[in-house]
């Protein structure tokens, strides 16, 4: 917490200071420079005392091994998230608040960025100046990106609180989706699917009385829908497909397995070490650092302080 606060202290009087030191735009009418407008200050004729200015107390709705959440973070996404249920509703499980999975979710980028640190990696304060620039040259200039931080949730030193913590969460979701292979075992298999159970039971007394496969799918997948080319484990919709493909040997095709979706029959072209798609890469280490996150979870000590 003390490295964020200095890094967000030293942040906004940078901004402060290099916005004060130059012309609103620059000499390129083609590429105004941005400038964020600060007041100028008055010299009294006599200067007071120093009197010490009091700190405005920082409010936090949750600790992670404790570094407090802020509350700041917590409203800001959830009014992100509320914004975005109106397109996708199904962003949110029937069987939890939007409140629960924004504050998961806060709970996730805070043990991402301390294992970030704990690693050596700390987003410092050149890092954090030059992100915070990026992002106000992508907005289109400062006025464009106090409009977007106001359509956030944001203001400029909440959000500049957020920049470091993101960086450092982002490390560390690399650091943990590096660690999958670049090629595991892997099945090319293809599937038949039936929505009438009768229809499959019958396909598969056909296979059983020795018609080929791809006679029986050329009857009932015509499009070739089914081909499922090379996949690992942890990547189908459906784990008890993958048990069964997984389980078979090259020319073996399965009995009728039932699932949501219907009745399947498997078969099975080739087995063995294989490269890894980019779709299946994606779906795998998405899934590493989710099995990361479930194993920090466990073992954090995570305080929970929302009503």
């Amino acid at each position: 917490m003390k490295n964020h606060s200095l890094i967000l202290l030293t942040l906004l009087a940078m901004i402060l200071v290099l916005s004060a030191c130059g012309p609103a735009t620059s000499n390129d009418p083609a590429n105004p420079t941005p400038s964020i407008e600060t007041p100028t200050a008055t010299q009294p004729a006599e200067s007071p005392e120093p009197q010490a200015t009091p700190t405005e107390a920082v409010a936090f709705v949750a600790t992670v091994n404790g570094e407090g959440i802020r509350q700041t973070s917590f409203e800001a996404s959830l009014a992100q998230l509320q914004t975005a249920l109106e397109t996708y509703p199904d962003l949110v499980g029937s069987d939890e608040t939007p409140e629960e999975v924004v504050i998961a979710e806060l709970v996730n980028r805070t043990l991402l960025a301390q294992a970030a640190r704990e690693a050596g990696f700390t987003a410092d304060l050149q890092m954090t100046v030059e992100k915070m620039a990026a992002l106000i040259e992508q907005a289109g200039g400062n006025e464009a990106f106090k409009d977007w931080l106001g359509d956030n949730g944001y203001t400029l030193e909440s959000f500049s609180y957020e920049v470091p913590l993101e960086m450092e969460a982002a490390w560390q979701r690399d650091q943990i989706a590096a660690g999958v292979p670049d090629q595991v075992e892997q099945v090319r298999a293809r599937q038949i699917l039936f929505y009438d159970p009768f229809q499959a039971t019958r396909a598969k007394d056909q296979l059983d009385a020795g018609f080929a496969f791809e006679t029986i799918a050329q009857n009932n997948d015509p499009d070739n829908l089914g081909y499922l080319d090379w996949f690992p484990r942890g990547v189908l919709l459906f784990p008890e497909l993958e048990e069964v493909a997984f389980s078979l040997a090259p020319g073996q095709y399965s009995d009728v397995i039932e699932t949501d979706a219907g009745s399947h029959i498997l078969y099975v072209y080739e087995k063995g070490m294989h490269p890894l798609s980019t779709e299946a890469r994606m779906i795998l280490e998405e899934q590493a650092v989710a099995d990361w996150l479930a194993s920090q979870r466990a073992a954090a000590d995570i305080q929970i302080m929302l009503p």
